[in-house]
């Protein structure tokens, strides 16, 4: 806006150089006298010729001087002055009034009219001419002095604006500077040492900071002085922080201005300064007062720390600067309350995370704990195993066919004892599998023979049922990369797990196919699919079929059995070949499919069978034994009911045994009886059985002696110790005693110099 639009219609400096002066009179010849004598005075003269037009002149523009004559038609010279007299513009321009004779009664009038004087006409051209000159002056002056002013309110007001930004500028430099130091930390306590940074001493000489939550589930108070005098008296009296972080947070200025004069070195609580508030304080959901923005008192000023709405703090500034800086203050304190906000709800996110790690790492640990559990269990488990599976063998043998009845208890008993069997190796593989402990040996197979060998050890259970298999398989092979053991296990549960949950004279399909890819690798599938018409899968329990320990639900007769692994332990076998399985049922009653797909082995590798597997290289042995006589058998097994069943069984078979139960004894044994075959336990208390096994062969004429490992333990890693220790054989608990006595048997046929084939389970 222009600066002369301050002042409603005054000229601009150009414009003031020259005066306009008004002429009003109704007769051409003394306007032509009035211009005349005027026009020395080089101004800019307006003419009227009656006294509506003076009046819409003076509406127009601003006059020096007004040169009126009083006899006029119409309105006459003084209704016009009087008219001219009721516009504000116009109230104090001077009149000047010409007229041939005035009495007294016509100049008082003029006079009150604000007329500045009568000039009587013929008027006399050097009186008029200075009179106006006198007027003209004194406007320009007016105008020149009124330029002035107006231009120093303009460089008072680019002043004050410049000062303003500046201050604005230092504003924003600071709270910029402090909002980075405030949200560069996340710890509430290193932001509430740089607020009382910022604030002491720039905007106090002391101030307390009272925080109710620092992110730590606490109340956290911090003061900080200005840099005093030594002696100077502490700024605050010990143990009255709390009073102030309560008042802080909770009361009204009557109550601040009680309490905080107490808190200061030298006063002292009275009956009026007790804390008057509420023990519980505000609720976290109360909107903070808004008259709590700041406040003063005789001690200090009060600037709570409001986030959003709830309140988080106080800060209490004593001895602030005079006048405060209010603006700045309440910006940094609400720019202090969002980093402490922050801080909150980062320590409560980091303290939500370590709870959650903390639960995690229980989790991990029972599960754990769970896997180790499981391992050792099955361990266990295979111990009284052994000599029940021998006791049973022994009972066969004594029986013979003379009693019926003790035929078919045997059977049974044999039955249950590898239905155990089979449970206890599921337990063992699920957690061997879940603690990584499972290595696969790896080559290229045919997935028929694998369906054809995987069905062999649940024919005998389909056949008792009743149930009917069909079987399809391509006639071309089915190569895939895998581990045979492993993959005729997968089979195996599978057809079990069909049979079990398929009524009497049931059907069972198990069919091989081949799906090629479509994509730029062209890499084919083989789908393995096995399908019944048994009870199938109610929706809810098919998402977690393959879950450890998860079954469908079953009556108080459990006519099913199993402990709800066998699925777990064919998914996780099939995922270790890179394969995936899934289950898909219409609902219960309507059967189920198992699909199992594994990648197919490239085209130029040619599965291997099991006539492909070439015999083991025969390996030196020195000082050969004779082989006449009996055989001497050595069986070493901390487990004097294993031990014992294992020894009679063998005794049956025509050996020669005798029993030791540790390590040390037996190797005082092996040095007085020379045995040729030594049945070694690994698991030996004081002298395990590896070492045994290593001083059995470096003593004189062991190196010859037949060492079959029986242990729980049966992965690659374990035969692998066994080998390196000098054991021939590596047999899995519990091992079946007719295998073992062919095994002996074998081995005395073979040339003396020739070791035993390996046998991981027999």
């Amino acid at each position: 806006m222009p600066l002369s639009a301050l002042y409603d219609g005054y000229a601009t400096p150009d414009a003031a150089e020259r005066a306009s002066i008004l002429i009003v009179d109704d007769l051409p010849e003394k306007l032509l006298v009035f211009e005349t004598i005027l026009a020395d005075l080089d101004q800019h003269l307006v003419i009227a010729r009656s006294g509506s037009e003076a009046l819409r002149e003076v509406l127009r523009q601003q006059f020096a001087v007004i040169l009126m004559d009083v006899n006029m038609p119409g309105i006459d010279g003084l209704e016009t002055a009087r008219l001219i007299r009721g516009y504000r513009r116009s109230a104090h321009t001077p009149i000047i009034f010409v007229t041939a004779y005035a009495d007294e009664l016509q100049t008082a009038q003029g006079y009150s009219l604000g007329a500045v004087d009568y000039i009587l006409s013929p008027v006399i051209p050097d009186v008029l001419r200075s009179k106006v000159r006198v007027f003209v002056d004194l406007f320009l002056m007016q105008q020149r002095l009124r330029q002035q002013a107006l231009e120093r309110i303009a460089i008072a007001r680019a002043e004050a604006a410049q000062r303003a930004a500046e201050e604005n500028t230092r504003r924003s430099i600071f709270l910029a500077q402090a909002g980075r130091e405030l949200a560069d930390s996340l710890d509430a306590d290193v932001a509430m040492r740089r607020l009382l940074s910022l604030v002491v001493p720039s905007f106090a000489s002391r101030a307390l900071l009272w925080l109710r939550d620092a992110g730590h589930g606490h109340e956290r108070v911090l003061r900080c002085d200005s840099p005093v005098a030594a002696g100077e008296a502490p700024l605050f009296i010990e143990g009255r922080e709390q009073m102030l972080s309560e008042v802080l947070y909770n009361a009204t200025r009557s109550a601040l201005e009680q309490m905080v004069p107490a808190l200061l070195p030298g006063g002292s609580p009275t009956a009026q300064a007790q804390p008057t508030f509420a023990p519980s304080g505000l609720p976290d959901d109360e909107p903070a007062p808004r008259a709590l923005l700041h406040r003063d008192t005789a001690a200090g000023a009060v600037l709570p720390l409001v986030a959003g709405e709830r309140t988080l703090g106080g800060l209490l500034l004593v001895d602030p600067h005079q006048p405060p800086d209010w603006p700045t203050l309440e910006e940094l304190a609400g720019r202090a309350a969002i980093a402490f906000e922050n801080a909150r709800l980062y320590g409560a996110l980091q303290a939500e995370i370590v709870e959650r790690r903390q639960a995690e790492a229980e989790l991990l640990e029972a599960s754990r704990r769970k896997d180790e559990f499981l391992a050792m269990l099955s361990h266990e488990l295979r111990n009284p195993l052994a000599p029940i599976r021998n006791a049973i063998e022994v009972m066969r043998a004594l029986a013979g066919g003379d009693d019926t009845r003790l035929g078919e208890a045997v059977a049974v008993t044999d039955r249950q004892a590898k239905h155990l069997t089979r449970l206890v190796d599921e337990l063992l593989d699920v957690a061997r599998i879940s603690q990584g402990k499972i290595v696969l040996k790896n080559e290229t197979l045919d997935l028929r023979d694998i369906v054809r060998h995987g069905l062999e050890p649940v024919q005998a259970l389909i056949e008792s049922q009743g149930q009917q298999l069909r079987l399809q398989l391509p006639d071309h092979p089915a190569p895939i990369r895998g581990d045979a053991a492993r993959l005729i296990q997968v089979v195996t549960n599978l057809v079990h797990n069909a049979s079990k949950y398929t009524a009497p004279d049931g059907s069972i399909e198990l069919t091989l196919t081949r799906e090629e890819a479509g994509g730029a690798d062209r890499s084919a599938t083989f789908v393995l699919a096995v399908r019944d018409n048994g009870r199938g899968i109610a929706a809810s329990l098919l998402p977690h079929v393959f879950d450890l320990f998860e079954q469908g639900p079953r009556g108080l007769d459990r006519n099913q059995g199993g402990l709800g692994v066998g699925l777990t332990l064919v998914q996780r076998l099939v995922q270790l070949h890179h394969g995936h399985v899934v289950a898909n049922s219409d609902g219960p009653g309507h059967g189920s499919t198992f699909e199992v797909r594994l990648p197919a082995a490239a085209v130029e590798e040619t599965p291997m069978t099991t006539a492909d597997v070439p015999p083991p290289a025969p390996v030196a042995r020195d000082e050969p034994r004779d082989r006449g006589g009996p055989c001497r058998v050595m069986v070493v097994d901390d487990n004097r009911d294993a031990a014992d069943s294992m020894a009679v069984f063998l005794e049956l078979a025509g050996l020669e045994t005798t029993v030791q139960l540790d390590g040390p004894c037996a190797l005082d044994a092996a040095a007085a009886w020379a045995p040729h075959v030594v049945l070694l336990d690994i698991g030996l208390p004081g002298l395990d059985g590896y070492e045994v096994a290593r001083r059995l062969r470096a003593a004189p004429g062991g190196a010859a002696a037949l060492l079959i490992a029986l242990t729980g333990y049966g992965q690659q890693d374990d035969r692998r110790r066994a080998h390196e220790a000098g054991f021939d054989v590596h047999l899995v608990k519990p091992a079946d005693p007719d295998a073992v006595v062919e095994l002996i048997q074998e081995w005395r046929q073979r040339d003396g110099t020739a070791r035993p084939a390996e046998t991981a389970t027999r």
